[in-house]
């Protein structure tokens, strides 16, 4: 089984890579990281290793990079397709405080992925400071 965290290449998606290589090395499990934002405006796909150098613990750790369907328009749908497909244990993901109107107006990854995973799911903030 492996656990499975949704990278964004915002401060919330790195304090989700953060808790979910900490809770992958506490269960012994393998680590996916899905790149949410590949394919998303002008941002593109982040490098498979952009920032893992910051993670000495990955390196007992078998890493798996997924991307989105570069044709699909639902990410977090194919964040969820690959955590069945791949059968992860837990899905963690970070998430914003968000306005009212913010959350009327734009859509959620997070929210798509709370409702939809049929395994838990992790959401972690940004701790204060940070």
């Amino acid at each position: 089984m492996s656990v499975m965290v949704g990278r964004t290449g915002s401060p919330e998606g790195r304090a989700a890579v953060d808790f979910a290589v900490a809770e992958a090395t506490r269960r012994g499990e393998d680590l996916i990281l899905f790149d949410l934002d590949g394919g998303e405006g002008g941002s593109g796909a982040l490098d498979p290793d952009a920032g893992l150098a910051d993670y000495p613990a990955l390196s007992g750790l078998a890493v798996t990079h997924r991307q989105p369907d570069a044709r699909g328009r639902d990410a977090a749908g194919d964040l969820l397709d690959v955590a069945e497909e791949l059968n992860a244990s837990v899905i963690v993901v970070g998430i914003k405080h968000r306005s009212p109107v913010g959350k009327l107006l734009l859509g959620s990854n997070a929210q798509e992925i709370l409702l939809g995973a049929s395994v838990p799911v992790i959401a972690v903030k940004v701790p204060k400071g940070s």
